[in-house]
């Protein structure tokens, strides 16, 4: 059986849908063509207000006055008679502020969020706009840069409602061991589960790095990087597509088993002894830079990171991880998920009336030179070219780059774009200098089978609902399994599984079958 896609839990959305109903589609025509005639009339610019996280990281530049904004003003704005102003929205809080700049009529021209369930709310209530004619008169170099394949990822109800950003790095999760230990202790690269259960055996009761502490498995509290990698793909039993997509973790076969394992390694100290009080993960990284950790799972580049990699050189010069599979299934595979072709979700707002404008906006940025410029900027002070591959110089001030490749500026792209996809790849891999083959076998383990998230064309109105109460009980309940007593593992677990069915996770399920059942339906 081919498992195409998998459901992903998704957070609460609260809207005011009084405001957001507002006015018509063809009301919104009309505010548009009569504010964009007023400013042409008087030849005052256009504001185009575009929505921008603000990540709040220390030192970084005014988003709206920076290398970045200036160009977008100087090679967009100017020839369009209009100013592109960032607004910017907290990160950590950006639905939240979406929600209430939405219901007040004062969301951006152009808004964004990675949750898809909100934009399809918002479209199912009518405050946003729809795009298939903006796209099909001002959207041409867009719609081609895109593809089908990516935008179908924004339709609703089978009109355009949103512009999903292409994403170029497909990989998500890795696991990482520290191979100069292996060495020490005459061991292999672990490649099954039992075969990583006696490495971390040995990593416990040999202590190959000679360190105070030793913790052969890193871990953080669930929902934070350090997480447990595909182990739970490796215990699923065989499903259908439709169990697959419909049912919680919680009920798949094996998953059980997945977490008694990890219970008995936390109860054998193969894991941290805290990680559930590591909610940052500040911890974890502590003990990985500082040598402690034997093994762990985080991102796909994760150990490769200056942020990791440079204070462990430091600290432990001999210290080597490299990436391994180790987690096979039933069938023999190393199953394992990985994103989707779409990344962040772009829209416009019913209320915006220079939707034209924003479109043309989004259409200029997928022109390949815009494209490069705003990623990396200009060689030699934003970057060099090493073996043909162009590299980020780090930066503070007006050239820093508050996010991975500015791609909160990049609204069309999540991850490198030069055109090519093996050169992307090899572009990442020049992301970390002095571990570029690390980088590119890290990349390719974690885009080898693997399934995505499944997609559904309506939003699962339960899952709005119950999605960060079921989101928040996922953690606790793992958290709370992986540390209880073997002996009370059993009771624990069929006790907290029907709690969280009963605060909503059977009502998701159900209509989860319902949604999928149509989609196969209509398919035919």
């Amino acid at each position: 059986m081919k498992i195409k896609k998998m459901l992903a839990l998704v957070p609460v959305l609260t809207l005011v849908t009084s405001a957001l109903a507002g006015c018509g589609n063809d009301q919104a025509k009309e505010a548009q063509a009569t504010s964009t005639a007023a400013a042409k009339a008087s030849g005052t610019p256009v504001t185009l207000t575009v929505e921008v996280f603000d990540r709040g990281i220390q030192g970084q530049p005014d988003l709206n006055n920076n290398t970045w904004s200036r160009y977008i003003n100087d090679n967009f704005g100017k020839a369009n008679n209009a100013v592109v102003k960032f607004v910017p929205v907290p990160r950590s809080q950006e639905i939240d502020k979406l929600n209430v700049l939405m219901a007040s009529g004062e969301a951006p021209d152009i808004s964004f969020t990675y949750d898809g369930a909100t934009v399809s709310r918002y479209a199912k209530i009518n405050g946003i706009q729809p795009l298939d004619e903006l796209l099909a008169k001002h959207g041409k170099e867009l719609t081609n840069y895109l593809g089908k394949t990516v935008l179908q990822y924004g339709q609703y109800n089978g009109k355009q409602m949103a512009i999903p950003a292409k994403r170029t790095s497909l990989a998500w999760g890795g696991m990482f061991i520290r191979k100069d230990w292996l060495d020490k202790l005459g061991m292999p690269l672990p490649t099954t589960r039992d075969e990583l259960y006696n490495t971390l055996i040995a990593f416990r009761d040999k202590n190959p790095g000679g360190v105070n502490g030793v913790i052969p498995w890193g871990l953080a509290a669930t929902g934070m990087n350090y997480g447990f990698g595909n182990l739970s793909e490796s215990f699923w039993g065989k499903q259908s597509e439709e169990e697959f997509v419909t049912m919680p973790g919680w009920l798949k076969p094996g998953n059980k088993d997945t977490l008694k394992f990890l219970n008995k390694l936390y109860n054998e100290k193969l894991i941290s002894p805290d990680f559930a009080l590591d909610k940052t993960a500040k911890q974890a990284d502590a003990d990985v830079t500082n040598g402690k950790v034997g093994f762990f799972s985080a991102n796909w580049d994760y150990p490769l990171r200056q942020n990791i990699s440079e204070p462990l050189k430091t600290n432990v010069p001999t210290a080597n991880f490299v990436p391994i599979d180790t987690f096979k299934n039933y069938e023999g595979k190393y199953k394992k998920i990985a994103y989707n072709e779409n990344g962040v979700n772009v829209f416009i707002p019913k209320s915006s009336k220079n939707a034209e404008l924003a479109i043309k906006y989004l259409n200029w940025m997928s022109d390949p030179k815009v494209l490069f410029f705003l990623q990396y900027g200009q060689e030699g002070v934003n970057h060099k070219m090493v073996n043909d591959m162009p590299q980020v110089i780090t930066q503070t001030g007006d050239n820093m780059q508050t996010s991975y490749l500015n791609l909160d500026y990049t609204l069309v792209v999540n991850g490198v774009e030069l055109g090519d996809q093996q050169k992307n790849i090899k572009a990442l891999a020049a992301s970390a200098p002095g571990y570029e083959a690390v980088a590119e076998k890290s990349y390719q383990i974690n885009t080898t089978d693997t399934y995505t998230g499944y997609y559904y064309d309506t939003p699962n109105e339960s899952n709005i609902k119950f999605g960060k109460t079921l989101g928040d009980l996922n953690k606790t309940m793992t958290d709370k399994l992986i540390v209880c007593k073997p002996a009370e593992f059993d009771r624990l677990y069929d006790k907290l599984v029907a709690e969280y069915m009963a605060a909503g996770g059977q009502a998701v399920m159900d209509e989860n079958i319902k949604l999928y059942k149509n989609m196969q339906a209509n398919k035919k």
